[in-house]
């Protein structure tokens, strides 16, 4: 086993030293988009768009949507992307507004502009850092630099940096030109590319709250400019507007004509509007409601560029008309919930849509669309993994399914066929039962079964059972106020670790499959002993059950209870690993209880030091003291940003807060206790991951090649890191082993060699196995590795089919080591068994003068940790020295399980002395293969001794080459008779042997059999 450090033996160790250097995340997917509300396209590249995901990033294809790239990691500091716009006359200048404008309680929030000169290629921070909330861009069509914002402000309070701003000089200053209320922000902004002069916003009097929206007000309003934003006028009540009190706006100029203004707006009498004079009057055109459902979310309009009678409206579903605004009728597009909608200007059958689903890309004005499924943009809440082996993970993703993917593939990448739907739905908690895992619970909101919907999922029959705690058929429309029991967006749910004793089997047999409690928390906790049947209420309720904050969601115009603001719930539940009994819970309106007797009787013990009406996101029993646990609260939702999180030794008696190290604003949903080595935490911020060593009295970011995302949850499976992100899927660090073996100490040595985690030898896809073409290939594209296949076409020859896969983990010995500076000469790493027999060296040294199909995998030695994989293989065999026989087969024997040695040589001290570093491991047999470690050793053997027979062959038939090349060399340069008869019977009877010992015509096998 690894070495553990104690607690408490990193105070000194920051991210500075270079410790986290050579840790690896991996994405494994799913590689299906999420939420994407803004979207541009190249004017003059017909393959070329972008699309900013909701909380993943900014997004490029050059290929129409074949392919995409993340273009915006390492630039940004947040992930939500609001707005996106190309200069017209510079497609190379790109502006971005950060943070969702379409307010789910879920939603990201951002930190101003951002502006790329390059097309993507890099990117800088332009300021206005608290708009928060950006919806929308306009670049001048001739001027680069002279750009409008469109800024919402902050969602969950009031503030003043929001409205309409311009800056004349490319970003590097701003003006506001048009400011209504600390209540109101600009949502929506339409420029007239025939007069940019002539501007057109919207503004829009919202806020949300843990609890409710409220959508409009008294400044939600209509403004025109036709001085390029110099001066405004109000034209909200304009002849022909609502006169009443007004909502959500969007709002449309006419390319095609000028004059034509299109606007849709929520109001008790709105409808689609049409404007023929600049929106001097307007005309009340179609009425269809399924134009303005869910009006917060939606009410987008966009005007075609060529036709002025043609206009969209996105929607549940996307809507075009073609009369004016009269009539819509709906199209297709690959997803619900449509957002944003770019048509290129000189050709609108060319478009990119932005949905629930990710981005689409259409050429044909959206008969059809490209694929949601390359876009690695999910959004997910929580995430479990079961006990196979290989494990299998377990997520609801937000606007989609729950999902279950593997944590590795036989075919060399993660990829569709390896997921299933295991039941539940877009935003619960999954538990697979512990003894069976194939017996998944899901849960989720759903109109379909009421509050706290739950689903007994089956995999073997692929059945899926309603077995929610209280069915409400009535509780979407409602407030919570109306229902029975309360049940959050993510409410909790688990097996426990504890068998049942108390319902035997009725043979008598002791306890099935089954007999496993299963726990849930609405504003009770409940308890089902026979999967989900029937149902005990074990509690009170636990929250504070305020009637006012349990009240129907929106107006003052539109309502909308969807379930995702249902308050006063149970939003955290645990059991302790310790103590049969003692369960933990925390509620989304600020409290904490203790129970000890199994979920009867709770004592509240929250913490006095956390302000009132927090969520209590997770709640962490430590894995190593009964009386310890951790939580992790937000008050984002009342704009409260900063981080709160709490540790207990004494049950609950007393806490003390642990945020040291956490930034002012970098709030947390989530905080871990690493089973292995008391005092390792790991907590998941608004923008990524931070660990501390001394269980939570100092913080530091785990700054890897994990993007700036949120992470809503973080699962520590076996000595592997997993993280559900909420924009950019699921990640896993493989190997924790080097971080649980950190000490202050390791800093001060010229060299550190960690001790490798025991590793599992997987037993993959023949192909990739025997070292043949792998299932799936890998290659890099620009800084994105992109997997591909390679397939038949139906005349015979093959292609590259790329795909969209997930990372599978390394396969093979992880050694991390570290360096204090960049060594001169050269370093070594050397695998041995444990009679010290030398299996495999690995060196530092370049290889520039060998073949790359000859080379060696390489070590680096760059200052601070570094990290090589050996794939448990010998040395490769000897490859011939001329022909068309490649590697296939040469791969050296894999080396059967056991114990080995690695050693890092090759510095040397200041005496000078040589010195090395020895760390011992465990290579362990796949579990499921039956074959028996005597087996395994005596295939080994054989394998080595196949291997030496052909290196002896090999080795024969390069020296008959060389001596035969160098007789042909001869017989051309001779004259002689019998020295040519004597040269060509040496040839032919090199040649001969050589026929014998292979097939030289190795090019086809169908002609020419194998030797």
């Amino acid at each position: 086993m690894a070495q553990i450090a104690t607690s408490g033996e990193t105070g000194g160790m920051t991210q500075s030293s270079g410790l986290f250097a050579s840790l690896e995340w991996r994405l494994v997917g799913p590689h299906r988009g999420g939420r994407v509300v803004a979207v541009c396209g190249h004017p003059t590249d017909t393959q070329t768009f972008y699309f900013g995901a909701c909380a993943g990033g900014v997004w490029k294809t050059t290929d129409a949507g074949l392919t995409w790239r993340n273009i915006s990691d390492g630039y940004f500091n947040v992930s939500a992307i609001g707005a996106i716009a190309i200069a017209p006359s510079d497609p190379n200048v790109i502006y971005v507004g950060t943070g969702e404008h379409t307010i789910r309680s879920n939603v990201s929030h951002g930190d101003g502009i951002y502006k790329s000169s390059d097309g993507g290629k890099t990117w800088a921070n332009l300021g206005l850092r608290d708009t928060r909330h950006i919806a929308k861009i306009r670049v001048h069509p001739s001027n680069p630099d002279l750009v409008y914002v469109a800024a919402l402000g902050h969602v969950w309070g009031p503030n003043n940096e929001r409205g309409v701003y311009r800056s004349r000089d490319g970003g590097k200053t701003w003006e506001p030109i048009l400011f209504k209320s600390d209540r109101a922000g600009a949502i929506d902004l339409s420029l007239d590319v025939s007069n940019p002069r002539v501007l057109y916003a919207t503004f829009w009097e919202a806020q949300r709250y843990p609890h409710k929206l409220n959508s409009g007000g008294p400044d939600s309003a209509i403004y025109k400019s036709v001085n390029g934003g110099d001066s405004w006028v109000e034209i909200t009540r304009n002849p022909g507007l609502p006169k009443g009190m007004l909502g959500k706006i969007g709002i449309a100029t006419s390319p095609a004509k000028p004059d034509r203004m299109y606007a849709i707006v929520e109001a008790d009498d709105g409808a689609v509007f049409r404007s023929d004079d600049a929106g001097a009057t307007w005309q009340r055109m179609s009425e269809q409601n399924e134009l303005r459902g869910r009006p917060w979310y939606y009410m987008h309009i966009f005007a075609d560029p060529l036709n002025a009678d043609t206009v969209y409206v996105l929607d549940y579903g996307m809507w075009k008309s073609i009369d004016g605004g009269k009539s819509f009728e709906q199209g297709q597009t690959p997803h619900g919930d449509n957002h944003d909608l770019w048509i290129d200007p000189s050709n609108p059958k060319r478009m990119i849509e932005g949905n629930d689903g990710g981005a689409c890309i259409s050429f044909n004005g959206g008969a059809s669309w490209s694929t949601l499924y390359n876009q690695p943009t999910a959004q997910l809440y929580h995430v479990f993994a079961d006990q196979q082996q290989p494990y299998r993970l377990y997520a609801s993703q937000q606007d989609n399914s729950a999902i279950s993917l593997p944590s590795l593939a036989s075919r060399g990448a993660i990829t569709r066929v390896d997921w299933f739907e295991p039941g539940g739905g877009e935003s619960g908690y999954i538990a697979v039962h512990p003894d069976d895992p194939n017996i998944i619970m899901g849960g989720a909101i759903g109109s379909g079964s009421g509050n706290g919907r739950l689903i007994h999922y089956d995999r073997r029959t692929d059945q899926a059972q309603v077995i929610t705690v209280w069915p409400e058929a009535t509780s979407m429309g409602v407030g919570a106020i109306d229902l029975k029991y309360r049940f959050q967006w993510t409410f909790p749910t688990f097996f426990s670790r504890w068998a049942s004793t108390t319902i035997p089997l009725p043979n008598g047999e002791g306890l099935g499959v089954g007999q496993r409690p299963l726990y849930v928390a609405g504003n009770h906790v409940f308890v089902s002993h026979d999967l989900g049947a029937s149902w005990e209420k074990l509690s009170d309720d636990l929250t504070r059950n305020d009637p006012d904050k349990l009240q129907p969601s929106g107006g003052p115009i539109s309502k909308d209870n969807t379930g995702a603001e249902c308050y006063c719930t149970i939003f955290a539940l645990v059991e302790s690993p310790h103590e049969r009994g003692v369960m933990w819970a925390g509620t989304d309106d600020g409290l904490v209880h203790l129970s000890r007797d199994g979920g009867r009787v709770w004592a509240n013990i929250t913490p006095p030091q956390l302000p009132e009406w927090a969520l209590i996101s997770v709640i962490e029993a430590s894995p190593h003291d009964p009386g310890t646990a951790y939580l992790a609260a937000t008050r984002y939702k009342l704009d409260d940003n900063k981080p709160y999180l709490f540790k207990t030794h004494d049950y609950g008696a007393n806490w003390t807060l642990i945020t040291q190290g956490l930034a002012e604003g970098e709030f947390t949903r989530v905080i871990r206790a690493d089973p292995a080595r008391r005092g390792l935490l790991f907590c998941g911020s608004e923008t990524g991951v931070y660990v501390s060593f001394d269980d939570g009295e100092q913080w530091q970011a785990l700054k890897t090649n994990l993007p700036v995302c949120p992470v809503y949850d973080l699962l520590i499976k076996d000595s592997d890191l997993i993280a559900a992100t909420h924009g950019r899927s699921i990640w896993i660090l493989d190997d924790l082993s080097p971080v649980r073996q950190m000490h202050d100490d390791i800093t001060s040595n010229a060299q550190y060699l960690f001790q490798p985690r025991d590793t599992q030898q997987w037993y993959m896809h023949k192909g990739w196995e025997l070292g043949g073409k792998a299932p799936v290939n890998w290659r890099n594209v620009g800084t994105q590795q992109v997997a591909y296949e390679w397939r038949e076409t139906p005349y015979g020859n093959k292609r590259e089919y790329w795909l969209e896969a997930g990372e599978n983990p390394p396969n093979g010995v992880i050694v991390h080591y570290w360096l204090k500076e960049a060594p001169a000469g050269d370093i070594t790493l050397s695998f041995l068994d444990t009679t010290g027999q030398l299996l495999r060296r690995f060196s530092s040294q370049s290889q520039d003068q060998i073949k790359e199909e000859d080379r060696e995998p390489r070590l680096t030695k760059q200052a601070g940790m570094n990290r090589f994989v050996w794939d448990m293989r010998l040395s490769k065999s000897i490859k011939l020295a001329e022909g068309k026989h490649g590697d296939y087969g040469l791969q050296g024997p894999r080396v059967p399980p056991g114990s080995y040695r690695v050693s890092l040589e090759g510095l040397a001290s200041s005496e000078g002395s040589e010195r090395s570093k020895v760390q011992e491991f465990q290579l362990l047999p796949d579990p499921r293969v039956r074959t028996s470690l005597a087996e395994m050793q005596t295939r080994y053997m054989f394998e080595v001794q196949i291997q030496r027979k052909v290196n002896q062959v090999h080795a024969a038939i390069n020296q008959l080459r060389a001596v035969r090349k160098q007789a042909q060399t001869w017989l051309a340069r001779t004259d002689a008779v019998m020295a040519h008869d004597n040269l060509k019977s040496l040839i032919a009877t090199l040649t001969n042997i050589e026929e014998a010992l292979m097939q030289p015509k190795n090019e086809d096998p169908r002609m020419f059999p194998s030797r």
